[in-house]
């Protein structure tokens, strides 16, 4: 192995992130070594534990890390609409163009090893629940918090369940149709909440 180029510490994690993000990926969890990490990043495996210190750590920050950088993306996109119906379409369609750009990523977060391990699943449900929260205060109903947040829950789930259908079938869709058709569905179930 070449002497590893010597980065500021931010930039390096951000590095061992990124190859991490790739080696979990295709490998899973379990399958995939420190030792794999390390190589792939270019860096001696002491070099990688000075910056996590352990696998099962790693694999957390790159958990939080995605989850980060959709929960931004929804943000940015849903920030900038004009009205709620915009709001919507919108969201869905930065969480979609995520799951096109980050397919990698959105495997990671959401594919079923971090389903199986409980500190993992936790995770990815904090995740999901900061998304939620996001969503929820748009909804703009005459109903209670509650009943906002179940609803943003739902949002979630019906995002979350397009892109893993989309992820196993393999298909080449466009991110801002997708978008568009579970917008129509989302909006129109919406536009009828009630306080019940």
């Amino acid at each position: 192995m070449t002497t590893p180029v010597r980065l500021p510490a931010a930039r390096r994690r951000r590095q061992l992130l990124d190859v991490a993000l790739t080696a979990f990926a295709g490998g899973g969890f379990h399958r995939t070594s420190m030792d794999e990490v390390a190589e792939a990043a270019g860096v001696t495996k002491p070099v990688l534990y000075q910056h996590f210190g352990s696998k099962r750590d790693l694999y957390l920050e790159l958990l939080r890390d995605v989850g980060g950088q959709l929960l931004d993306a929804i943000g940015e996109a849903t920030g900038g609409a004009a009205g709620p119906r915009q709001q919507v379409e919108s969201g869905f369609a930065a969480y979609f163009r995520f799951v096109n750009d980050h397919p990698n990523a959105f495997r990671v977060l959401f594919g079923s090893g971090s389903r199986r391990d409980r500190q993992f699943a936790e995770t990815v449900r904090e995740v999901e629940s900061s998304i939620a929260d996001a969503i929820a205060v748009l909804i703009e109903a005459d109903i209670d918090h509650d009943h906002r947040r179940l609803l943003a829950h739902g949002i979630v789930g019906l995002a979350e369940g397009t892109g893993r259908h989309w992820m196993a079938s393999g298909q080449d869709l466009d991110p801002d149709q997708v978008a568009r058709r579970i917008a129509d569905l989302a909006w129109a179930g919406l536009r009828s909440v009630r306080r019940t």
